[in-house]
């Protein structure tokens, strides 16, 4: 008789922090007073922390050594170098530039790139990109496959671009609009859903046709050479470090906030392979960041950074923290709860709309959902709908993407399989009880990326 596997964190606990275990009448309090907008939430009230994989990893003995080693001169620290030859070895890319985190790659990338009235095709939006595309002067247009919608399809790379929509835009607009198409791996609005390589390969044959460049959003790149070796043939074999430098060779420039796959708690750079795109990154840099040599980041930062994305791309690594991912989306599919399928790599999407059917976009299910999630239980998630998708820039309506989803994001080597459990269950005690849920209204609305800052009412 065969037995399925398990497997183990590729690690021991070494060091704990205590978590604050409250009562319902405290969650209850807690959440009006947050607007009942989790980001709104004091940590200290949250008791598992599933809001975002962003900078909340727990880093290796490692890289708090390496944080000792932090060459903090203004100028040519000696950990830029060290992360400047990390970068070059695991990603590809010739030229770096330090930032704070990914939203200012994506600014200086924004700028140097777009003009007003171009068009920047991406497989799906992602809130801070296309908001940093838009203040430019650019139309975020998305031409991921189909499937990427559907929660329901099984489709193994639902990040994948669909080509005829792709060329359909080029011909349409004209190739001088179209200044990069943006790719990013491990599609985050879609479910933490993968680029299958072979659909990478046909995206950058059809741009090299018509001159245009492949922008990289690659915060969760080592996830999804992952993917791609449990599912694409011939890359079985494969390390994720092969399959990661492949994907990053394939495009010309990247984004990154390297608070998400390279372990660490702050930090990101923007790449590139065009040297008149690095000097003009590499001035713009001074202005709204530091130094080329820095760029918002201490010199001990920059030194977690590399040694961070070095451990990233192991095999045993990449199997635990996707592993922790599947293990609570099959807990959740047990419970019969809907979620987005296939399980993708970095957090478990529920499918609001089938939870809440009851519910109408207006009123928000999402936001309804992952509120009652922590009254419930404790545990923090956060809204991925019509919240996050925001308003129309010309009409002034609210953009109504087809996916209405609540995302129970993992932070990398946290927490164990017994929270995995506790979170499931929690879940499922709200399912049961899903008729009895009605839906908020916005009582503060910000103009720009809203879901940060929202605060709402139930509807009685």
């Amino acid at each position: 008789m065969t037995h399925r596997k398990s497997w183990a964190e590729p690690w021991k606990i070494k060091m704990v922090e205590h978590l604050t275990m409250t009562s319902r009448d405290d969650r209850l309090k807690a959440i009006e007073e947050a607007g009942y907008n989790t980001f709104l939430l004091k940590s200290a009230d949250v008791y598992i922390d599933l809001l975002t994989d962003s900078g909340t990893n727990a880093m290796s003995d490692r890289q708090w050594a390496g944080m000792m080693l932090g060459d903090e001169a203004y100028a040519g620290s000696k950990n830029f170098y060290h992360l400047e030859s990390a970068i070059q070895d695991h990603y590809s890319y010739k030229y770096i530039i330090p930032t704070h985190q990914g939203r200012g790659a994506e600014h200086m990338m924004s700028q140097i790139l777009i003009k007003d009235g171009d068009y920047l095709p991406g497989n799906m939006y992602f809130t801070t990109t296309r908001l940093h595309q838009e203040l430019a002067g650019g139309t975020f247009v998305d031409v991921i496959i189909d499937d990427a919608h559907d929660t329901e399809s099984r489709h193994p790379f639902k990040g994948n671009v669909d080509l005829k929509k792709l060329e359909d835009l080029i011909k349409k607009v004209g190739a001088d609009k179209i200044p990069y198409v943006c790719i990013a791996t491990a599609v985050n609005m879609a479910g933490g859903q993968p680029i299958a390589l072979e659909n990478l390969k046909a995206v950058r044959e059809l741009t090299n046709k018509y001159g245009i460049a492949i922008v990289h959003d690659m915060t969760r790149v080592a996830e999804n050479a992952w993917l791609i070796k449990e599912r694409e043939p011939g890359y079985a074999d494969k390390s994720v470090k092969e399959i990661v430098f492949e994907i990053c060779s394939l495009t010309d420039h990247a984004t990154m906030s390297a608070k998400k796959d390279p372990l660490v708690n702050i930090g990101g750079f923007m790449g590139t392979n065009d040297e008149d795109v690095y000097r003009k990154a590499q001035n713009m840099v001074v202005i709204y960041e530091g130094l080329h040599t820095y760029g918002g980041m201490a010199g001990r930062d920059m030194e977690a950074l590399a040694i961070g994305i070095a451990e990233s791309v192991q095999d045993d690594h990449m199997r635990s923290r996707v592993g922790q991912t599947q293990y609570l989306g099959e807990k959740l599919i047990n419970y019969g709860v809907p979620i987005v399928m296939p399980i993708g790599s970095h957090g478990v999407f529920l499918d609001a709309k089938k939870f809440l059917p009851h519910l109408t976009q207006d009123v928000f299910p999402a936001q309804t959902l992952a509120a009652e999630i922590y009254i419930e239980s404790g545990v923090r998630s956060m809204e991925r709908g019509i919240v996050s998708a925001g308003r129309n820039k010309d009409s002034g309506d609210h953009n109504r993407p087809n996916l209405e989803l609540v995302r129970l994001t993992l932070p990398r080597r946290v927490y164990t399989q017994a929270h995995m459990d506790v979170v499931a269950e929690s879940i499922a005690d709200v399912y049961d009880r899903r008729n009895e849920i009605t839906g908020l209204q916005f009582t503060y609305e910000p103009e720009y990326l809203r879901f940060f800052q929202a605060r709402f009412k139930p509807i009685s």
